[in-house]
Parts: C-alpha cells; structure tokens; sequence
C-alpha cells in the first residue's frame, strides 16, 4: 500500500518541490493551499491538491477529512506553509503578530492535531515540520518571525517525546536563505511597518540589504531543500533535524559556540 502524504504551503517554493519528490518516489501526495489554482501544474503531474487555509479550522478540518475519506490513512505530515514579516516591535500591529503566530505555529499545531488519531491507530507516522535557521538565530526587525519559529522548535521537541510510544516520529527541518519571494516579502513587510518614522534609517538598511541578497546568486536552489524535505519525510531512521541552505549551518554554529556578541557583529555586517 503506497504511503499518503500531505504537504502544506504546496503552492510554491519548497513545498511544491518537495510534494513533486515524493510524487517521484511513489507517495501518493496531496497538496494544500489556500489558491489551488497555484497547484495545477502539480495536479497536472498527478499529484492530488485540497483547497486548505491554515488559519481557518474549518478548511483545516475539511482538508484533513478529504484526504482520509480518499485514501483511508495519512502517513506524513509535512507542515511547510509559513512566512515571514519583519517590522519593528514598536510598529507592527498585534494583530498582523498574532496572524504569524496563526500560519507559522497553531495552523501547523491543529493540523498536526487532526492526523494523529489516524497515526497512532496505524502506530506509524512522520510529522514534518519546517522551521528555519531563524528558529536557532535572530536578525533585525525579525522579532514575530524568529519568535514563531523559535516557538516551532520548542513545540517540535515536545512533540517528539509525546509521540514516541505511538511510533510516530517528529523531524525538523532548518533552511537558511532560499531562491523563493520570503526574502521580497519580508523585506516589503519591514518597509511598510517601519520604514518611516523612529526605526526608518536602520530599517531601510536592512529591507535593502534582504532585497539584495534574495535577488543575488548566493543562495541555495528551492529544489535542494525540497530533495531535504522529502528525504526527511521518507528515509528510515530520520536525524531530528535537516540543516540546510546558504548560511545556515556556519549561521548556527557560529551563534552556539562564539557566543551572542560575536554573531550579532556577524549580523551588524551583514545589513549594512
């Protein structure tokens, strides 16, 4: 019987690569996102699509119930949807706080609620989920994107332990910079929050500085993490964590062992 997966965020970047691996590798794969008409390409290769919105619960309960009336199990669960807005602490609305926490943490929380019953009557199962290098470092006017994604990690962890007797495993996966439009967005999200007023001088720099390095040719093709997603999601004896992406590994472990001071220069330099 051909394992079930589903992928959220499948409409693009790293989602849709890693739903077209597994696709590859002979999962039965279905692909969510809130515009499914961003997945036709993926539909038209064979893979299955379900119209979801990661903070609606009822699109998330109906998703969930799509899949298993189709095929009758779930088999992994990779959480991929998420995104970034930067602005600083001062300037970004709480409510706009709150909808980062929605998509990067309590949509991948209910989602991953939803297929457990199923995986621990099969007493098998993966939970992927996507955090990012930002999960172990910081950068500045990131304070709502690292703090979900550092809330990720956390979350993660527990989870892990919690599911162990049940013969589910819980992977992480960290991407440092990736040819995708985060960088873009997250860059015109900190312009649009403080790119006037107190924060504005130093927050420009940086938006530009993002700008730049996402439109550069240093960082890593989306199709390398997407062969790192699904090698998570199906290989046996997966590590707790995947690692991967340009300045990710030198970016968390510079952090870790020279300490505070001397990656916030790292990062100072950076952003100039």
């Amino acid at each position: 019987m051909k394992k079930v997966v589903i992928v959220t965020g499948a409409s693009s970047g790293m989602g849709k690569s890693a739903a077209r691996f597994l696709h590859q590798q002979g999962y039965v794969v279905y692909g969510a996102a809130r515009r499914v008409a961003e997945m036709d390409d993926i539909k038209a290769e064979g893979l299955q699509v379900v119209q979801m919105d990661i903070t609606e619960d009822a699109s998330i309960v109906a998703a969930v119930d799509h899949v298993l009336q189709q095929e009758g199990r779930i088999d992994v669960l990779i959480n991929n949807a998420g995104y970034g807005s930067y602005g600083a602490v001062e300037d970004v609305p709480i409510e706009e706080a709150k909808r980062q926490f929605e998509v990067n943490l309590f949509g991948m929380a209910r989602i991953t609620q939803l297929v457990l019953p199923t995986m621990r009557a099969q007493h098998s199962g993966r939970i992927v989920n996507i955090s990012s290098m930002g999960g172990k470092i910081y950068t500045p006017f990131g304070a709502w994107y690292h703090a979900t994604k550092h809330a990720v990690e956390g979350w993660s962890d527990c989870l892990r332990l919690e599911l162990k007797p049940f013969g589910i495993e819980v992977v992480i996966v960290e991407p440092g910079g990736i040819k995708t439009p985060w960088g873009t967005i997250a860059s015109d999200n900190l312009k649009k929050n403080s790119g006037k007023g107190a924060y504005a001088e130093h927050a420009n720099k940086v938006a530009n500085a993002t700008e730049k390095m996402y439109t550069s040719n240093q960082l890593t093709d989306v199709d390398v993490l997407g062969r790192v997603i699904a090698k998570a999601a199906s290989e046996n004896n997966p590590k707790r964590r995947y690692v991967k992406g340009y300045m990710a590994k030198p970016a968390i472990f510079i952090r870790k062992w020279f300490g505070d001071g001397i990656f916030e220069k790292l990062i100072s330099s950076q952003m100039k």
